[in-house]
Protein backbone atom coordinates (compact mmCIF):
# COMPACT_ATOMS: atom_id res chain seq x y z
CA UNK A 1 0.00 0.00 0.00
CA UNK A 2 2.94 2.57 1.10
CA UNK A 3 4.16 1.52 -2.94
CA UNK A 4 1.08 2.77 -4.20
CA UNK A 5 1.25 5.66 -2.34
CA UNK A 6 4.87 6.77 -3.22
CA UNK A 7 4.46 5.86 -7.13
CA UNK A 8 0.91 8.45 -6.40
CA UNK A 9 2.52 11.03 -5.11
CA UNK A 10 5.43 10.79 -7.43
CA UNK A 11 3.34 10.90 -10.35
CA UNK A 12 1.12 13.95 -9.07
CA UNK A 13 5.21 15.75 -8.80
CA UNK A 14 6.15 14.66 -12.62
CA UNK A 15 2.66 15.94 -14.04
CA UNK A 16 2.81 19.49 -12.01
CA UNK A 17 6.85 19.42 -13.50
CA UNK A 18 5.69 19.08 -16.93
CA UNK A 19 2.96 21.74 -15.85
CA UNK A 20 5.16 23.99 -14.67
CA UNK A 21 7.74 23.54 -17.81
CA UNK A 22 5.30 24.31 -20.09
CA UNK A 23 4.74 27.59 -18.30
CA UNK A 24 8.03 28.76 -18.14
CA UNK A 25 8.39 27.72 -21.75
CA UNK A 26 6.23 30.64 -22.87
CA UNK A 27 7.95 33.05 -20.40
CA UNK A 28 11.08 33.22 -23.15
CA UNK A 29 11.77 35.80 -26.24
CA UNK A 30 11.99 32.39 -28.06
CA UNK A 31 9.43 32.88 -30.90
CA UNK A 32 7.78 35.20 -33.15
CA UNK A 33 7.03 38.35 -32.56
CA UNK A 34 5.10 41.49 -34.05
CA UNK A 35 6.80 44.67 -33.53
CA UNK A 36 5.11 47.28 -32.88
CA UNK A 37 6.38 51.27 -33.02
CA UNK A 38 6.91 53.51 -30.53
CA UNK A 39 3.26 54.72 -31.61
CA UNK A 40 1.71 51.69 -29.71
CA UNK A 41 -0.23 50.71 -32.43
CA UNK A 42 1.64 50.55 -35.89
CA UNK A 43 2.65 47.18 -36.93
CA UNK A 44 6.15 47.14 -38.17
CA UNK A 45 7.76 43.74 -38.88
CA UNK A 46 7.63 40.03 -37.97
CA UNK A 47 10.66 39.20 -36.12
CA UNK A 48 11.95 35.71 -35.39
CA UNK A 49 13.86 35.30 -31.86
CA UNK A 50 15.60 32.05 -32.02
CA UNK A 51 18.08 30.74 -29.10
CA UNK A 52 21.25 28.56 -29.91
CA UNK A 53 23.62 27.32 -26.61
CA UNK A 54 22.14 29.77 -24.42
CA UNK A 55 22.29 32.92 -26.34
CA UNK A 56 19.60 34.59 -28.65
CA UNK A 57 19.44 36.07 -32.22
CA UNK A 58 16.86 38.05 -33.85
CA UNK A 59 15.46 38.06 -37.44
CA UNK A 60 13.35 40.26 -39.21
CA UNK A 61 11.22 37.66 -41.34
CA UNK A 62 8.14 40.06 -43.00
CA UNK A 63 7.93 43.72 -42.98
CA UNK A 64 4.31 45.03 -43.35
CA UNK A 65 5.07 48.35 -45.04
CA UNK A 66 4.91 47.60 -48.87
CA UNK A 67 7.58 51.19 -49.59
CA UNK A 68 9.80 49.30 -47.01
CA UNK A 69 9.86 45.66 -48.86
CA UNK A 70 12.90 46.25 -50.21
CA UNK A 71 14.55 48.58 -47.97
CA UNK A 72 18.97 48.35 -47.44
CA UNK A 73 20.60 49.11 -44.24
CA UNK A 74 22.72 51.88 -46.00
CA UNK A 75 23.67 53.52 -42.21
CA UNK A 76 24.79 50.17 -40.89
CA UNK A 77 28.80 50.36 -40.32
CA UNK A 78 28.85 46.41 -39.68
CA UNK A 79 28.97 43.62 -42.67
CA UNK A 80 25.07 44.33 -42.85
CA UNK A 81 25.65 47.74 -44.51
CA UNK A 82 23.50 47.80 -47.81
CA UNK A 83 21.77 44.33 -46.88
CA UNK A 84 18.03 43.94 -47.15
CA UNK A 85 16.16 44.49 -43.69
CA UNK A 86 13.88 41.35 -44.86
CA UNK A 87 16.71 38.68 -43.93
CA UNK A 88 18.51 40.37 -41.96
CA UNK A 89 19.86 39.19 -37.87
CA UNK A 90 18.88 42.43 -35.67
CA UNK A 91 19.06 40.91 -32.22
CA UNK A 92 22.56 39.61 -31.02
CA UNK A 93 24.30 37.65 -28.37
CA UNK A 94 21.47 37.84 -25.68
CA UNK A 95 21.68 35.63 -23.02
CA UNK A 96 19.37 35.49 -20.12
CA UNK A 97 20.27 37.62 -17.20
CA UNK A 98 22.16 35.45 -14.55
CA UNK A 99 20.69 37.46 -11.59
CA UNK A 100 17.25 37.77 -12.59
CA UNK A 101 16.03 35.12 -14.95
CA UNK A 102 13.01 36.65 -16.01
CA UNK A 103 14.84 39.11 -18.33
CA UNK A 104 17.64 38.55 -21.11
CA UNK A 105 20.40 40.62 -21.75
CA UNK A 106 24.27 41.54 -22.92
CA UNK A 107 23.42 41.94 -26.60
CA UNK A 108 22.81 44.41 -28.95
CA UNK A 109 19.72 45.24 -31.49
CA UNK A 110 20.34 47.20 -34.84
CA UNK A 111 17.88 49.39 -35.98
CA UNK A 112 17.81 48.62 -39.64
CA UNK A 113 16.41 52.55 -40.44
CA UNK A 114 19.37 54.11 -39.12
CA UNK A 115 21.79 51.73 -38.78
CA UNK A 116 22.52 52.25 -35.11
CA UNK A 117 23.00 49.57 -32.59
CA UNK A 118 21.89 49.62 -28.73
CA UNK A 119 22.24 47.08 -26.06
CA UNK A 120 19.22 45.63 -25.18
CA UNK A 121 17.14 43.98 -22.65
CA UNK A 122 14.41 41.84 -23.18
CA UNK A 123 11.31 40.63 -20.90
CA UNK A 124 8.68 38.28 -22.00
CA UNK A 125 5.64 39.46 -19.82
CA UNK A 126 1.89 39.04 -19.33
CA UNK A 127 2.38 34.96 -19.32
CA UNK A 128 4.52 35.94 -22.32
CA UNK A 129 2.36 37.05 -24.72
CA UNK A 130 4.12 40.32 -25.20
CA UNK A 131 7.99 41.10 -25.02
CA UNK A 132 9.07 44.60 -23.48
CA UNK A 133 12.06 45.18 -25.81
CA UNK A 134 14.35 47.92 -24.14
CA UNK A 135 17.28 49.17 -26.45
CA UNK A 136 19.67 51.35 -24.19
CA UNK A 137 22.63 54.04 -24.46
CA UNK A 138 23.60 54.75 -21.21
CA UNK A 139 20.77 55.64 -19.28
CA UNK A 140 18.63 57.10 -22.24
CA UNK A 141 16.24 53.94 -23.34
CA UNK A 142 13.37 52.98 -25.24
CA UNK A 143 11.06 50.56 -24.67
CA UNK A 144 8.97 48.86 -27.27
CA UNK A 145 6.13 46.27 -26.58
CA UNK A 146 5.98 43.55 -29.17
CA UNK A 147 3.19 40.70 -29.63
CA UNK A 148 3.60 37.27 -29.60
CA UNK A 149 2.76 35.81 -32.73
CA UNK A 150 3.75 32.37 -32.16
Amino acid sequence: MKIVQVLGAGAVVIAALCGVGSVQAQMTPVGLWKTIDDDGKTEKSLVRITEKDGVLSGVIEKIFDPAKQDSKCDQCTDERKDKPALGMTIIRNVRQDADDKEIWTGGQILDPNNGKSYKTRLKPVDGGKTLQMRGYIGFIYRTQVWQRVE
